[in-house]
């Protein structure tokens, strides 16, 4: 009865309504919001199960936010598409610490990590998940589950929106549905043109002596970079770097995926990684230190544990040494010029061929979307087609590892969640 009752009312309702489609950490934001501001919202979800990624990031602890007492003028910097566009919606609308007292005031209760990453003191992501799903429920918005919207119509002053054998007037339509197919399609039916998606935050698979037997190991700091890019990173591909059993992972990797994404699926994910293993060093003083240990340590082995750099896992440096062809036991006194030169090199300059690319367990996160040009980044509404609305991932905005993803669904969520609640309000 109360299904009949909703399609029969779908023909006859429009002002006062919005459809959210997408029932992911963006759309369940957005839908939050409108309906606080007085909305009827109807959030409709292809699955039964709403916020997968909210659930599975972070390695299901869920990183909801960066530090939110970092500067926005950093924040932005940490996004590879898109860093222009939301500085304004992060400094005036919805910025990271009305994200922290958000959450902490729906009783998630938050903790900050040394790195940045915010994340509930519960280190559960269901916590968060919860939170989402009560607000929602608390707020009256009526989610539909296993409802895939096949097609938004512009009807009159409004929409049509359909789910399979339902159908929905809306004043106001927030589009929320991530990398999914569909929601390209309905964006591009609607007279957009999304930029292609292609991966983001992905490790690389890397064989090389250098690391091969090492997986588990770390560097705490490093710089990466794409040999042969077009041109160089910006400097937030610094970071700790981890040794896999397939290759290359870590914050360090993972942004250097997300700053070339695009280049990197142009070139088929091959080519050649250059890992600068003591960034806060140039080369030159890198050599210099090899000089002076020569002098203070000239009886150890050059590959033994005394070694220069202790930032430099023991294991690693043995390594690095041989992958230099500096001769088997060779005591540092009589190492050569040619020898420490390439030493050097290989701190400051490894290369490292990678052939593929794999999954960050962590975090999924794809780079394309809407384009930045067609929307207004005030309301996150469409510059084209009035009342139409996106947010999250299906937006061509990326971040780095770190919260910065999430931080974006909840400041889109919430501008485009008031944007098309006022529309539907009649706010001008």
């Amino acid at each position: 009865m109360r299904r009949v009752l909703l399609i029969a009312m779908a023909a006859s309702v429009r002002a006062g309504r919005v459809v959210v489609v997408g029932g992911g950490a963006s759309g369940f934001f957005a839908a939050i919001t409108a309906a606080r501001r007085g909305a009827e919202t109807i959030l409709v979800e292809a699955t039964q199960k709403p916020l997968k990624k909210v659930l599975a990031s972070g390695g299901g602890r869920c990183n909801v936010i960066h530090d939110p007492t970092m500067a926005v003028t950093d924040i932005v910097e940490r996004y590879p598409r898109g860093r222009r566009e939301i500085r304004g919606p992060f400094t005036s609308l919805f910025g990271p610490d009305d994200m922290r007292r958000w959450f902490e005031a729906e009783g998630v209760e938050l903790k900050t990590e040394a790195d940045g990453r915010v994340f509930p003191v519960t280190d559960d992501s269901q916590t968060v998940a919860d939170a989402l799903r009560n607000a929602a429920h608390k707020a009256g918005v009526l989610f539909k589950g296993g409802a895939a919207a096949t097609t938004i119509d512009v009807a009159g002053d409004g929409f049509a929106v359909k789910t399979g054998d339902d159908a929905y007037d809306a004043a106001a339509v927030v589009l929320a549905t991530g990398s999914a197919p569909g929601g390209y399609a309905l964006a591009k039916a609607l007279g957009h043109e999304p930029v292609k998606p292609c991966p983001s935050l992905f490790s690389f698979r890397v064989k090389s002596p250098v690391l091969e037997g090492l997986a588990g190991l770390s560097v705490p700091d490093a710089r990466v970079e794409l040999k042969g890019a077009k041109k160089k990173p910006p400097p937030p591909t610094r970071g700790p770097l981890l040794v896999t059993h397939r290759g290359l992972s870590g914050p360090a990797a993972l942004r250097l995926s997300a700053f070339k994404a695009r280049e990197l699926q142009d070139c088929g994910y091959k080519g050649t990684l250059v890992a600068d293993l003591l960034p806060d060093a140039s080369p030159g003083a890198v050599r210099s230190t090899l000089d002076s240990h020569k002098k203070k340590h000239a009886g150890a082995t050059v590959a033994g544990a005394t070694r220069p750099f202790s930032q430099l896992p023991k294991r690693l440096w043995a390594r690095l040494v041989a992958h230099a062809n500096v001769r088997d036991g060779c005591r540092w006194g009589d190492a050569s010029a040619r020898e420490l030169d390439a030493v050097a090199a290989a701190c400051s300059a490894l290369e490292l061929p990678f052939d593929g690319k794999d999954t960050n367990k962590e975090e999924f996160v794809t780079a394309g979307g809407v384009r930045l040009k067609e929307i207004n980044f005030k309301t996150y509404e469409s510059k084209s087609v009035p009342g139409l609305h996106f947010c999250g991932e299906l937006v061509d905005v990326d971040g780095v590892t770190g919260g910065f993803n999430f931080m974006h669904c909840w400041c889109s969520g919430f501008a485009a969640g008031t944007s098309a609640a006022d529309i539907a309000e009649g706010v001008s």
